[in-house]
């Protein structure tokens, strides 16, 4: 009896310890991982406890046999998974950080890490804005065992086949309690997918819907007309038709702020681009660059859904556009 109360107390000094250390996300070729130092008493069991996964698959990822053991002050790396990792809207636990590189904005933040939804790591920030800086700690999730969370009912894909969450059932009833919905039974298995559509930070146009999304416009080229046309007054230093692609966001489609990706031009720079097949013309924030992406080979920029439906560029993958700056 008294091992086990011994064990229990080294357990939770174990855990106390890490949680006054703020956790670091690490990038790697087998996806997001953690670093742990291993402390006195500590074994494959009680690491997997502290970081809610089991031990095999840390063995497994460091390439190891959980046969070995472990050494005081090795240093071993914690793979954050579906089972212990989450980056749904509505996450809990402990957050991992991630640190901003050099030149990065919120949109390479969000692609090194899962994807993550930047109105999510706006939110979890506490951002006003896309400005970041480097060196500046974001939360981009948080550590603890899969939760249920019967509330939530968005996957985090950002637009992009990375989440492994999924739309959680139990969150259904409270969104059709209205008499029209319980009219006809049959439509009942149907209307699962009516809450994804009405939670705007799903990136992707309603699936559902028989007639393409259309972002609203106000005919002047969107909310950061005003702002270019004030940097423009020093002078623009580049005039270009470049190619163009498309990147999946949920701002523009009503507040009409548009957004671009373009290498060698400083975050936050504002940006005329024009559709060169057509009259149509939007201003776009830098929200980073292209370079280091393999999804962006061949393409010159990339801007944002939105942006793309205003200046009619149709379904092509790949279009031309003017770019001044």
């Amino acid at each position: 009896m008294k091992k086990i109360f011994f064990f229990l107390f080294l357990l939770h000094f174990a855990m106390a310890g890490i949680s006054q250390q703020a956790l670091q996300v690490q990038h790697g070729d087998k996806g997001l991982y953690l670093v742990h130092t291993v402390a006195p008493k500590e074994n494959w069991y009680s690491v997997g406890r502290l970081y809610a996964i089991s031990p095999k698959e840390i063995a497994a990822f460091n390439n190891t046999e959980m046969a070995k053991g472990l050494n005081i002050g090795q240093t071993i790396n914690i793979p954050l998974t579906a089972a212990n990792f989450s980056q749904a809207s509505a996450a809990s636990g402990r957050p991992v950080y991630y640190t901003v590189g050099e030149k990065e904005g919120l949109y390479r933040v969000s692609l090194k890490n899962n994807k993550v939804l930047m109105a999510d790591l706006r939110k979890w920030n506490s951002l006003r804005s896309d400005a970041i800086t480097t060196g500046q700690k974001l939360i981009v999730g948080y550590l603890g065992a899969a939760q249920p969370g019967p509330a939530v009912a968005v996957t985090p894909s950002g637009g992009t086949p990375h989440s492994t969450e999924v739309q959680n059932p139990p969150a259904l009833p409270r969104k059709d309690t209205t008499v029209k919905t319980e009219r006809p039974p049959t439509e009942d298995p149907g209307s699962a997918v009516i809450p994804a559509k009405k939670v705007e930070v799903v990136p992707t146009p309603a699936p559902s819907s028989s007639t393409p999304r259309t972002a609203s416009s106000d005919g002047r080229g969107g909310f950061f007309r005003t702002q270019y046309e004030q940097q423009a007054k020093g002078g623009t230093s580049k005039d270009a038709t470049v190619t163009s692609g498309i990147f999946k966001t949920a701002s523009g489609w009503q507040d009409m702020k548009y957004y671009i990706l373009i290498d060698g031009v400083e975050p936050g720079t504002l940006v005329k681009v024009s559709n060169t097949a057509g009259s149509k013309t939007i201003y776009a924030k830098v929200l980073g660059g292209m370079s280091g992406i393999r999804q962006n080979t061949g393409f010159d920029v990339r801007i944002s859904n939105a942006a793309a439906n205003v200046l009619e560029t149709g379904d092509a993958e790949k279009f031309q556009v003017r770019v001044q700056y």
